[in-house]
């Protein structure tokens, strides 16, 4: 019985043991609940050209595709022209996708210009769909100075039933960040992301008709198949982007 006794108590140690060194050894793997984590969001447009048209039409806002660096809370910053990397304590309120569809939906609103709009989650029937795919989004810190924050975005206008491309444009822009710290470098995605905002909202407010079942949209479907027409907007990047030169603008 002694025999027995003592070889369940040094199973019970051996249990105990291994369970401190499975603890120890996750300390460089598990987050340190202890460490803050600072919250950040970014702000949707509020001003608009005065000339921007009033449009008839209900739009639906679908969530930017992203790759799977860029479809997180995470603030990514890029080291490397080749490699991603994340600011440790700081993050997101959001997935940086789900931000960008919210910011978008919100600045539509905020031109009072537009009869309805919102996510596809909400099952809204529109005439129109916006489908986007973030490109970039990150602070690029490989240069000398203070990182430089990177927003493209890739959009479509779709029309609705026929789901058919009527508008193709990509949008870029980018913001040299006053400091190297992150408050400063998130300013950046502000200002950077804004300026992809106003852009994106002004150019699908004035490519379709301003009425909904105006077929003068077909027309625009054979013009956004010719790759002359495909548009690469971009401004205040450096000069050592690796980006193709901007088509004219239409």
């Amino acid at each position: 019985m002694t025999s027995v006794r003592f070889s369940k108590q040094v199973r019970a140690a051996k249990a105990a043991a291994i369970a401190v060194l499975l603890l120890v050894g996750g300390c460089g793997i598990l987050p340190d609940v202890k460490t803050p984590t600072d919250l950040y969001t970014l702000s949707p447009k509020n001003s608009f050209d005065a000339n921007l048209p009033n449009v008839y039409w209900q739009l639906v806002v679908e969530q930017p595709v992203a790759a799977a660096g860029l479809n997180t809370g995470r603030i990514a910053v890029a080291p490397t022209p080749l490699s991603t990397d994340y600011y440790a304590t700081s993050a997101w309120t959001d997935r940086a996708p789900l931000m960008v569809q919210t910011l978008l939906i919100e600045s539509f609103e905020n031109t009072k210009r537009i009869v309805a709009v919102g996510r596809d989650a909400i099952g809204l029937r529109g005439n129109y769909v916006l489908q986007t795919e973030l490109r970039e989004f990150q602070a690029e810190s490989y240069r000398p100075g203070n990182p430089v924050v990177r927003v493209r975005l890739n959009a479509k206008i779709v029309r609705m039933p026929e789901r058919q491309i009527i508008g193709s444009r990509t949008i870029e822009r980018c913001s040299l960040a006053a400091s190297d710290q992150v408050p400063a470098v998130v300013a950046a995605f502000d200002e950077a992301l804004g300026a992809v905002l106003k852009r994106t909202v002004s150019w699908v407010l004035t490519t379709p008709p301003p009425r909904a079942g105006d077929q003068d949209d077909m027309k625009l479907v054979e013009r956004f198949r010719n790759p002359a027409n495909i548009v690469y907007d971009s401004e205040r990047c450096p000069s050592d982007s690796p980006t193709p030169p901007a088509a004219p603008k239409s």
